[in-house]
């Protein structure tokens, strides 16, 4: 058990290092790309705090685990966006939010949901078709963002004279550094984490709902914790709708072209749903009013709360 608890703090100052520097890297590259903060977070930074995702589920279907691939991938949509969301809203709700930056990830998000819950309710699983057009969308949301980033241009105020200091090779290398410890330290803390929960007799399902997903949605979290702290609170939502966007392409679609996954119906009729309400309830009034409300806060996290009581009961 000393061992354990080790391992755990080990995994939980890597992620606070990780997450300290990979936001100042990503706001030093808006700045010298002239580009809105909330569009770093959405590519550059949600593609490194992914991940642990991406890894968990690649090796939960390799493993047969499959209630592990689906619930870790819509499970982490579900924290990301009422806990994680949930809570930097309710400390600092978002203001001068890009509207061009925002609606069109929103679209894609809601419509490859969507379609997913109609393949899963119809099939019951998600076999290598799905997964194959899921990495193909990502490819094209992928394209979408580098052809959009000039239309995206930040209106940050900007300072010419540490725009010139900073070093995109550099900043990059911290990116891949910070990713890095992120990604080890989160594996640390959901490996110790699933040990426990397993002493205690908690089903595959839910260690996968709360556990891993909580787990693998920490460099998210410190992301979002740290942009709030620096006072780029964009970087942190940009990052948990990236993110979530990648949780379906890339989380869902790796595992699902590699072997196919079939879907327990509680992540059809609960877990699917449930991520489209939280980012529904998180996007709408900011693509309406162009900043959020403490109120959205409150309600993400009270949603939390009860899915994972329910999760338990």
């Amino acid at each position: 058990m000393a061992q354990t608890i080790i391992l755990f703090v080990t995994g939980l100052v890597l992620i606070c290092l990780g997450g300290d520097r990979l936001v100042d890297a990503a706001v030093a590259i808006a700045k010298k790309l002239g580009i809105p903060q909330i569009v770093v977070g959405a590519t550059i930074v949600s593609l490194g705090t992914t991940l642990p995702e991406v890894l968990v589920s690649t090796t939960a279907a390799f493993d047969g685990s499959a209630a592990i691939a689906a619930g870790n991938a819509f499970g982490s949509i579900i924290c990301n966006t009422a806990l994680i969301a949930g809570l930097t809203q309710t400390i600092r709700p978002s203001k001068k939010v890009e509207p061009s930056a925002l609606w069109w990830r929103s679209a894609f998000f809601f419509i490859v949901i969507i379609l997913l819950d109609v393949c899963g309710f119809i099939t019951g699983s998600f076999g290598r078709p799905v997964g194959i057009v899921l990495l193909l969308l990502f490819i094209v949301y992928a394209c979408i963002n580098v052809m959009r980033a000039p239309l995206e241009g930040g209106t940050e105020e900007k300072d010419e004279d540490i725009i010139k200091e900073i070093s995109i090779p550099f900043q990059l290398m911290i990116l891949v550094v910070c990713a890095a410890f992120l990604f080890v330290g989160a594996n640390l803390l959901v490996d110790n984490g699933i040990l426990i929960a397993q002493a205690v007799g908690v089903p595959e399902r839910v260690i996968a709902v709360t556990f891993i997903a909580l787990g693998t949605s920490l460099p998210e979290l410190m992301t979002s914790v740290m942009s709030l702290i620096k006072g780029y609170g964009n970087v942190g939502l940009g990052n948990v709708i990236g993110a979530n966007l990648l949780n379906m392409l890339l989380v869902i679609g790796i595992p699902s072209a590699i072997a196919g996954i079939p879907l327990e119906k509680s992540t059809v009729m609960v877990d699917i749903p449930l991520s489209f309400l939280v980012m529904a309830v998180l996007l709408v009034p900011i693509l309406v009013r162009k900043k959020s409300s403490r109120l959205q806060g409150v309600t993400l996290l009270g949603i939390y709360g009860i899915y994972c009581v329910m999760s338990f009961l």
